[in-house]
């Protein structure tokens, strides 16, 4: 009986332990659960079909048919999805599981994205931050907020819509007059840089940091640019200079600080598997996107009003720009347990198993 106890004791620890690592989000629709719901934006998920498949079958804000990547995530850390940071709901002891600052349309600059309006830029997002650890502070004093803040898990998803919702947003955007496409590429990864540096500087020391799908495959893109179906070559060798710069620099940053701090998502490479091969993972299409109109269901926004699909898990893109909750699912088991080629230096789980024998 004793053994019993003590068991039962050990088991409780543990899982205090796991739950305990709080969680924070950082970046664009990929990642918003929510945040832009209480915006004046039209850059927004609440309304069906979205969330069709979520525990609710209601939209939630998430860019999803169900769970978004930071949902699936949280899962793998034992804990509950983190909330919006403008959730009324984020008080007293939600705040110790983390918090989403993500808002959909967001760019690395902070002209991206201007079409939507009023969205939560990064460095506001960062701001939000601060202002989220001296409301912590209140509660459980500046020593247990650092660590909180110190031992969390980060994710910042943030790049793809400096390309499509600015440089190619339009023909011959400012951006693209101004730059030509490689230095821009550079001009993005350094701003970039910055933002970490300053991720880095309010405490933030295991961040997962996701490069750009391949961007001229999404049904959008497919609808806009392409005429035979095949991916938009122009966004193709944006991502393709892009995402190698973005892990380089990653690398730099970590050799800078002397640990690995930053983390490399290659989500080119994960969307890529599945969008190369759909049938090896199940999927019908990962041309069509489950919900929308026109050519590729890749015109306009998800609604109530659009070609909606029977069956989510056959489909690789539920709307024109965001995976659907089971390419979700794919991607976090490439975070989780995917090899160097996936996910560099380290996957997931060796994180958690590293960060907790420290």
């Amino acid at each position: 009986m004793a053994l019993g106890v003590v068991l039962m004791a050990l088991g409780s620890i543990i899982t205090t332990q796991v739950e305990a690592r709080a969680f924070f989000v950082f970046g664009d629709s990929l990642v918003d659960n929510g945040n832009n719901n209480y915006l004046a934006t039209t850059a927004r998920a609440d309304s069906p079909p979205y969330g069709i498949d979520y525990p609710t079958h209601r939209p939630t804000g998430r860019f999803s048919n169900g769970y978004n990547i930071p949902d699936l995530i949280s899962q793998q850390l034992g804990a509950d999805p983190t909330l919006p940071y403008l959730s009324p709901e984020l008080t007293g002891e939600n705040l110790l599981v983390g918090a989403n600052f993500a808002s959909a349309g967001v760019g690395i600059l902070n002209d991206t994205g201007i079409q939507f309006v009023n969205i939560i830029r990064m460095f506001r997002q960062f701001d939000y931050f601060q202002e989220y650890q001296n409301r912590l502070t209140a509660q459980i004093g500046a020593e247990q907020t650092a660590e909180l803040v110190n031992e969390a898990l980060y994710l910042i998803c943030c790049g793809g819509n400096d390309f499509v919702n600015n440089y190619y947003l339009v023909p011959y955007s400012a951006r693209s007059r101004q730059y030509r496409l490689p230095d821009y590429v550079k001009y993005i990864i350094s701003e970039y840089k910055k933002l970490l540096m300053r991720l880095y500087d309010l405490g933030a020391r295991r961040v997962l940091v996701t490069g750009t799908g391949p961007m001229g495959c999404v049904p959008a893109e497919l609808a806009m640019r392409s005429t035979n179906g095949q991916c938009d070559p122009q966004l193709m060798q944006a991502a393709a200079l892009y995402n190698p710069q973005l892990q380089g620099m990653l690398r730099d940053l970590n050799n800078d600080y002397g640990s690995d701090i930053f983390i490399a998502a290659n989500t080119q490479r994960m969307h890529s598997d599945f969008i190369s091969d759909p049938q090896q993972y199940g999927f019908e299409t990962s041309k069509v996107a489950c919900c929308g109109q026109g050519p590729y269901n890749g015109l306009g926004l998800c609604t109530a009003a659009s070609n909606l699909c029977p069956d989510r898990d056959l489909y690789a893109f539920w709307d024109a720009f965001h995976p659907s909750e089971k390419a979700n699912r794919l991607i976090v088991q490439q975070i989780t347990t995917g090899a160097n080629e996936y996910i560099y230096p380290m996957n997931l789980s060796t994180i958690l198993a590293l960060d907790s024998r420290t």
